[in-house]
């Protein structure tokens, strides 16, 4: 079902908005520690004072660093799940602007330790962020269903009720 599919324009697909909060902050947890673990042991993104990366540094760097970015995604994830719910509340539909707004709120609740100016920074460039993506997935949805699309044949001709011009002759 698509985001403005369905009876009243609501995704019930998706659980509903105080689930979807805890199970958005557990799959963004989960990423950002397999994104840590991924970036510290595959890119090399280790200390430079290590002479041996095969005594086992690389991976205690990866135990000390990998929950704190994951904590990081969850804290990001749960917030704009969070705002995202409560955007779809007061507004009463569904449609990308819930996702650019929830994405203001969260970047600039997530930048309130930094005075004013970090707060509208995070916001707008967390809002410009979630439009960027919003319309990126709009843009594949309609290249999907370009792609998708049946040809239907022609109709066929129709036939008048009266005289002989419409009908086709016998073989």
């Amino acid at each position: 079902m698509s985001r403005e599919g369905g009876s009243h324009g609501l995704d019930h697909t998706r659980d509903p908005c105080p689930w979807v909060a805890l199970s958005d902050f557990g799959g963004a947890f989960c990423m950002g520690r397999t994104h840590d673990r991924v970036y510290v042991t595959h890119a090399f993104a280790i200390p430079k004072s290590t002479a041996n990366p095969s005594d086992g540094t690389a991976i205690t760097a990866v135990k000390a660093r990998s929950p704190v970015l994951g904590g990081n995604f969850g804290v990001w994830g749960g917030m704009f799940s969070t705002f995202d719910c409560a955007v779809k509340g007061v507004r009463k539909k569904e449609d990308p602007w819930n996702a650019i707004i929830a994405g203001f709120f969260t970047g600039g609740a997530l930048a309130v330790r930094g005075g004013p100016r970090a707060i509208r920074n995070g916001a707008i460039g967390c809002a410009i962020l979630l439009a960027v993506i919003e319309g990126v997935g709009i843009g594949f949805q309609r290249m999907m269903a370009e792609s998708t699309r049946l040809e239907m044949p022609p109709p066929p001709p129709q036939q008048t009720s009266s005289g002989s011009e419409g009908r086709l002759a016998p073989a």
